[in-house]
């Protein structure tokens, strides 16, 4: 089949370089245009990710996929969006809302950043939890008067909760969310820790990033009806710290359940969701969507971090918790870095392109 011709905006950065690697050879889509900031600008793309001193920053380990390295980097009004079928953008500053909302006048936009998460007609997606919701893009397309469309995916935080809170809410109805977030200093961009701040540390604070979670869980979570999204009717309380981890953020969630759940359950419930994800078949999905452990010293960075390429959500100690009425409590790891940006952003544009939404 014919390849979608995609454009990478903020191509230069940390996430720009994931789409990079992550789309090197892709069955569906092809990177045609690149842009970035206009002081990269009118370089090629090697010489766009040198350092002030000249070295070639690249920050996601492994090769510098050939295709890229000769392409020229644009401004972004200079793309052609005759010429593009879709735009990730992977802009990290405040521009991201002006350059999103000029991309969506004429192309679909999936995008790591939060400029759009928060509209009423914007859902937040994740491929596999809340699918249905990709029908409010028809409406966002006609309240804005878009050939295109956003679609944001949710903070890297709120991914992992989301995904594995999803089966609890489907089978056995979900109540209230007590989280305690361990994230990766990468999820805090390349100079957003300081070495000093947190070798031998735990930085107790991240701002705004639990009221992030509170709002994009309910949202995820709830049902689409009349062309809004009502919000799970979910209590939330969470802490999110940032430990000396590299990538992969590790969460301790206790959860309420309607109706009571063991862990033998959880089990079968997970892999039965294994069995019939809504994935299965897309390019960037992980042959297991999610990996369950009866060990109770798993899940773990390092050793979890690979697992399906980054795009499995692993679960273990799955246990009872006395404190609430049918309560759980569990541990969760996510890959901040793969399903929680660039990658998990390709799995979604796979997702909405299965859908004829691309």
């Amino acid at each position: 089949m014919d390849k979608k011709r995609v454009a990478i905006i903020g191509v230069t950065g940390a996430v720009g370089q994931e789409f990079v690697i992550s789309l090197e050879n892709h069955p569906w889509f092809e990177v045609t245009q690149i842009a970035a900031s206009e002081r990269s600008a009118g370089k090629n793309y090697l010489d766009a990710i040198k350092d002030a001193s000249g070295i070639i920053a690249w920050d996601v380990g492994g090769d510098i996929p050939e295709y890229i390295k000769s392409m020229t980097v644009k401004k972004i009004d200079d793309l052609d969006v005759s010429q593009l079928d879709l735009v990730f953008s992977a802009v990290e500053s405040v521009a991201a809302r002006d350059i999103e909302t000029k991309m969506a006048a004429d192309l679909p936009v999936i995008s790591t950043s939060s400029a759009y998460r928060y509209e009423d007609d914007v859902p937040i997606l994740i491929p596999g939890v809340n699918d249905e919701h990709s029908e409010l893009l028809e409406t966002q397309k006609k309240n804005r008067n878009w050939k295109g469309w956003v679609a944001p995916l949710p903070n890297c935080t709120t991914t992992g909760l989301a995904i594995t809170l999803k089966p609890l809410q489907d089978k056995y109805g979900v109540k209230k969310v007590m989280m305690t977030s361990m994230q990766a200093i990468s999820g805090g961009g390349k100079s957003g820790v300081s070495a000093m701040g947190i070798t031998d540390n735990i930085i107790p604070y991240i701002p705004k990033e639990e009221e992030k979670v509170k709002i994009e869980t309910k949202k995820i979570l709830g049902k689409l009806k009349d062309g809004k999204i009502e919000d799970a009717d979910i209590k939330i309380s969470c802490t999110c710290t940032r430990v000396p981890v590299i990538d992969g953020h590790t969460e301790s969630v206790f959860v309420e359940t309607s109706e009571y759940v063991d862990s033998a359950k959880a089990k079968e419930l997970y892999n039965s969701y294994n069995q019939n994800s809504s994935v299965e078949g897309l390019p960037s999905a992980p042959k297991k969507y999610y990996a369950f452990h009866d060990d109770p010293t798993r899940p773990q960075p390092r050793m979890e971090r690979s697992v399906g390429g980054g795009m499995t959500t692993t679960i273990g100690r799955v246990e009872k918790e006395e404190l609430f009425d049918n309560g759980l409590k569990y541990m969760l790891f996510s890959h901040n870095k793969k399903m929680g940006s660039a990658k998990g952003a390709i799995l979604l544009a796979e997702m909405l392109y299965k859908k004829g939404k691309i």
